[in-house]
């Protein structure tokens, strides 16, 4: 029996019943991506010949400890101390649920709380849920929140804030009558005149990313002012490293703090799973998406940890709900919980200095090279971008032959930044890495 158990019957009475063929419900997935004739699969191979052939494959991989890694965009190669992996490896962590029965559950109960009071600290805000998918689904929600507690329509978005996480947003907002605007550029960051001619009383928040997608320093304590002059709330997207040294959102007025948690203990993995941080002010606190967990009495007057605030649509009626988000990453949110203990705030900020230290060093020496230059001079955490006389995936490509992943080409989000890449550096980056980069890119110029 095959896995979906419909009938042709079936199907045919689905297919009559929504007036459509099945063609037509593959019309949305692009025609060079269907195979026009035979797949010409291999034989077929026993267990142990295929475990055989998928090891051949994995070795061919090279990952981020065999090659010098410059690239960012949203995800980092930062340094992961051995216990953490040790901890998320015991098997009550790796193998929990949902914790809905506490007097079962209260080991990994007590770690989401810790992980929660560690991300308020770090952000300055009020109160924190539990985690979510990542940092652009918790941006999403981030905006449906404002919405519903403003009861506006409308949302503005920095230029400056990740691509993906635009998309996102244009995803939630599709069919629920959210209008999206992203804001003009000026220098790498948000401009502030557009700003102002675009709020008005229809906007029911702003949205910036700081650092924002190309590393630069955004004004947040003058965008976040206009914002709340103009009624709307104020919501932003973080560098959890980058608050061991720049202002918390919660000192610069920020009413919903987001930021995609991946830097604290997780690795790159290809790109998940992550861990999306999601915290606002008190006010907002009943309308916060996701799960939260509380510290109580029990009837012994021990401290206890439950869920609370269950604002979902497994617990109340589906319209009433804030979010469908059903789950929390969280094994994610476990290892950043961990990797803040394990660092403390003395650690953390010796982390964001090197980072600042050794991504100013490389921007320097890049920028003295024939051909090479930065982008644009403004203050930036750990990212910039070059700009080239040379196609900038051309470079990419050519550095990548010296063991060197140089940066990610910035063409593939803007046609307009052929000659473009984005660099980030992390405290991982040694010395003779840095030079290597410097003097490899040099015999390119």
């Amino acid at each position: 029996m095959p896995f979906i158990a419909n009938t042709p019957d079936d199907r045919r009475a689905m297919l009559k019943a929504i007036g459509a063929n099945e063609q037509e419900l593959l019309s949305g997935i692009p025609d060079s991506l269907i195979a026009k004739e035979s797949l010409q699969l291999p034989k077929p191979l026993s267990e142990m010949e295929v475990l055989a052939f998928l090891d051949d494959l994995a070795a061919k991989n090279q990952n981020c400890d065999q090659l010098s890694c410059f690239l960012g965009a949203g995800a980092y190669d930062h340094f992961i101390p051995s216990a953490v992996h040790h901890i998320l490896q015991r098997s009550e962590f790796y193998t929990a649920y949902t914790p809905y029965q506490p007097e079962v559950s209260q080991g990994t109960l007590q770690a989401i709380y810790e992980y929660q009071s560690m991300m308020c600290e770090l952000t300055g805000m009020d109160v924190s849920n539990a985690s979510m998918y990542d940092g652009g689904s918790a941006l999403a929600e981030a905006i449906l929140l404002a919405v519903q507690h403003t009861r506006r329509q409308k949302i503005l978005i920095a230029p400056g804030v990740h691509p993906h996480y635009v998309k996102i947003m244009q995803t939630y907002a599709k069919g629920q009558n959210i209008f999206l605007k992203v804001l003009s550029s000026e220098q790498g960051c948000l401009d502030l005149e557009d700003l102002k001619k675009q709020l008005d009383d229809h906007v029911a928040g702003v949205v910036v990313q700081h650092p924002n997608f190309f590393g630069y320093l955004e004004e947040m304590q003058t965008i976040s002012e206009l914002t709340h002059n103009a009624g709307a709330l104020f919501i932003t997207s973080n560098d959890p490293i980058s608050l061991a040294l720049l202002t918390p959102p919660g000192e610069y007025g920020a009413d919903i703090a987001t930021g995609e948690g991946q830097v604290l203990g997780t690795p790159l993995s290809f790109g998940g799973p992550y861990l999306g941080i999601f915290t606002v002010k008190k006010e907002l606190m009943r309308k916060l998406p996701g799960r939260v967990v509380g510290r109580t009495k029990d009837t012994q007057n021990r401290d206890g940890f439950v869920l609370t605030l269950q604002t979902r649509e497994q617990h109340i009626r589906r319209e009433r709900a804030t979010s469908n988000i059903c789950t929390n990453q969280g094994l994610n949110a476990l290892a950043a919980a961990v990797y803040l203990s394990l660092m403390g705030k003395n650690g953390l900020y010796k982390i964001a200095e090197l980072c600042i230290q050794k991504s100013h060093y490389l921007a320097e020496k890049v920028a003295s090279l024939d051909g090479f230059s930065l982008k644009y001079d403004r203050p930036f955490f750990k990212e910039f971008i070059v700009q080239s006389e040379q196609n900038a995936s051309s470079i990419i490509q050519k550095m990548r032959l010296h063991g060197i992943l140089a940066g990610v080409p910035l063409d593939q989000y803007d046609e307009n930044l052929t000659h473009s890449y984005l660099c980030a550096v992390t405290e991982k980056k040694s010395r003779e890495e840095l030079d290597h980069y410097i003097q490899t890119l040099s015999n390119l110029s």
